[in-house]
């Protein structure tokens, strides 16, 4: 890891990462001087230590340089607190202190970090049947030759009656003509009457 940053070279390296995108000496030299007197010579040297000490790359423009960051703010920060960590004989003790140190909002950010990494360790891999999970499944009461009967036979009934409950039932399938009587005319068996109840 680069070394710390210096009280000059944190202020410099503060608006490259706030404006996020290759600067020149003249325009950090410019907004600095809205809070110190400062020489353009200073920052060009300052902005070439960083670029030395692996903070920053350049690229040419003209006969001047355009800088940009190489990593992010955070992860200066992250690095300088793994640092101190690290350096410590007793690293849960150095933990304890520090959680003492912070605010409730940064103890809340913390918090927040730590749900964060522990949703992606715990996160579980795609689910090979998700897409059979989406689709809708067939009533359970319906089995084998009743679910192709549903599918047979879609809509509801125009008329008829259904024997076993009342409700209007599937029309009957046509019948062939009842067989002539004896007496040449054709007679439906179920409407015979004799005459031997009248």
């Amino acid at each position: 890891m680069p070394r710390p940053l210096g009280e000059l070279e944190d202020a410099v390296m503060t608006r490259v990462w706030k404006w996020n995108r290759p600067v020149t000496v003249r325009e950090v030299l410019e907004d600095l001087q809205q809070e110190r007197t400062i020489a353009y010579t200073t920052v060009m040297t300052v902005l070439d230590n960083l670029h030395q000490k692996g903070w920053v790359r350049r690229e040419a423009e003209g006969r001047a340089y355009r800088y940009e960051a190489v990593s992010t703010r955070a992860a200066y920060a992250a690095a300088l607190m793994n640092e101190a960590w690290s350096r410590s004989d007793n690293p849960a003790a150095a933990l304890v202190a520090f959680f003492g140190m912070m605010s409730p909002q940064q103890r809340e950010a913390l918090r927040d970090a730590v749900r964060l990494v522990q949703g992606h360790e715990e996160s579980p891999a795609p689910d090979e049947n998700a897409e059979e999970a989406g689709k809708p499944e067939e009533p359970e009461h319906l089995h084998g030759s009743e679910k192709a009967e549903k599918a047979e036979k879609p809509g509801r009934p125009e008329n008829g009656e259904n024997p076993e409950n009342g409700e209007q039932g599937e029309m009957d399938e046509p019948r062939e003509n009842p067989s002539p009587s004896r007496n040449g005319s054709s007679q439906n068996p179920g409407s015979l009457r004799t005459g031997h109840g009248r």
